[in-house]
């Protein structure tokens, strides 16, 4: 592990490989699972406010399980998620024709419909990021369903780092991004 600003980040996150593989997996993250997407507050108060326009775009089963759990949920540990259909799907999952599952926020999203993109925990994946009172720990989060999303990273040399790239940026910004590849540099050089 290593220090960048306010974080504590695991190596795997910049020595492991990992490219989604939606055509060996079917999108099985969003499905497979006992617990939906983790948010923050602010996420929740978007959803709350991007509901009326991300509806559409949704399955009638999710629009049901929202419905009468809520478009977030609070867990014993007081913990906002995503809900869940049955306890299995993310409340907010769609398919596509070939049966991959996707998210039906960010189908608004890319419809113009909305201005936010999914859950950053979503957009981090398979990053996971834990706060804490002084900082924030940054962790891979290795599952099974993902093992195709590995070897297709490993056969094309991307890093977790930057795979996620986007979200990170997103989450940390931009500066703690530059010093996480400075870190990923010099780790190869040694």
């Amino acid at each position: 592990m290593f220090q960048l600003g306010k974080t504590i980040v695991s190596e795997d996150v910049i020595e492991k490989d990992f490219m989604c593989n939606l055509s060996a997996c079917k999108g099985a993250c969003c499905i497979d699972g006992d617990a939906g997407a983790p948010l923050d507050a602010d996420e929740a108060k978007i959803l709350e406010d991007i509901y009326s326009k991300v509806k559409p775009f949704l399955r009638k089963e999710g629009i049901s399980a929202i419905e009468s759990q809520g478009v977030y949920i609070t867990t014993d540990e007081g913990e906002l998620e995503t809900p869940l259909i049955n306890g299995a799907d993310c409340a907010y999952v769609i398919f596509d024709e070939k049966k991959v599952a996707l998210c039906g926020i960010e189908e608004a999203y890319n419809q113009g419909q909305v201005s936010w993109k999914k859950p950053v925990s979503c957009h981090l994946y398979p990053i996971r990021v834990q706060d804490y009172s002084e900082f924030s720990a940054v962790n891979y989060h290795k599952w099974q369903i993902c093992d195709d999303a590995c070897a297709l990273g490993k056969e094309l040399q991307i890093p977790i780092y930057k795979f996620v790239k986007e979200a990170l940026i997103r989450k940390f910004g931009e500066d703690w991004y530059m010093e996480l590849e400075k870190v990923a540099n010099s780790k190869k050089k040694s």
